[in-house]
């Protein structure tokens, strides 16, 4: 088991773990198994924001269109993202051989009786099981924001132009997407990129 401080953890390296994380999930062909991969393809191709995924809604996914809508949590805008083959998949495993038979229109339900939305506290829940399961320990930020800022120094080290990492992420401004940026700085040897003021080459 590995103990690691966010900080301490190169970019290269959390990728690897949540890569691990993912395919560890995708094993699990469980009720359970199939939900929370589900969750975690979501939280990590999209870095969505836990209530996010909460409030997802079976008629956000137009399966024909291949586009996934959430609303935001912080600015309650309705975003259009496309939808992601492996989350799609995901996805479609759980509805059809993982989800509870329940009168609810949110995705993803509480795997034991009463069959409810899941609250914050659950999804937060899925993130350390399989984490723990992948004998991942993080220090520090933990939880479903661990996907989040992963996404973001992603998309940061393909070179994605901020405006779009924020759009991604569902910023308001960019000033909340300077701490994300923050955190790749110091693992961008090769990429050039524009900051507040001025550029930095490493």
């Amino acid at each position: 088991e590995m103990c690691i401080r966010d900080r301490d953890l190169t970019i290269k390296e959390l990728a690897e773990q949540i890569a691990a994380v993912l395919e560890l999930a995708g094993q699990d062909s469980s009720p359970l198994g199939l939900r929370d991969h589900a969750i975690l393809q979501l939280l990590a191709n999209y870095g969505l924001r836990s209530g996010e995924v909460g409030r997802l809604q079976i008629e956000d996914i137009n399966w024909r269109a291949d586009t996934l809508r959430v609303q935001r949590s912080k600015t309650s805008a309705t975003a259009m993202l496309p939808l992601m083959e492996p989350v799609g998949e995901a996805i479609l495993r759980y509805l059809r051989d993982g989800r509870p038979d329940a009168d609810v229109r949110t995705v993803f339900l509480r795997s034991r009786a009463p069959y409810q939305s899941m609250k914050a506290g659950g999804l937060y829940g899925v993130v350390k099981r399989r984490l723990a399961a992948a004998g991942i320990e993080l220090a520090g930020k933990r939880g479903p924001h661990i996907f989040r800022h992963a996404r973001a120094v992603s998309m940061l080290r393909a070179s994605t132009p901020r405006k779009i990492i924020g759009d991604v992420l569902g910023h308001r401004s960019p000033e909340s997407t300077a701490p994300y940026l923050k955190l790749a700085t110091e693992d961008m040897r090769s990429i050039a990129i524009n900051l507040p003021g001025r550029e930095v080459r490493q």
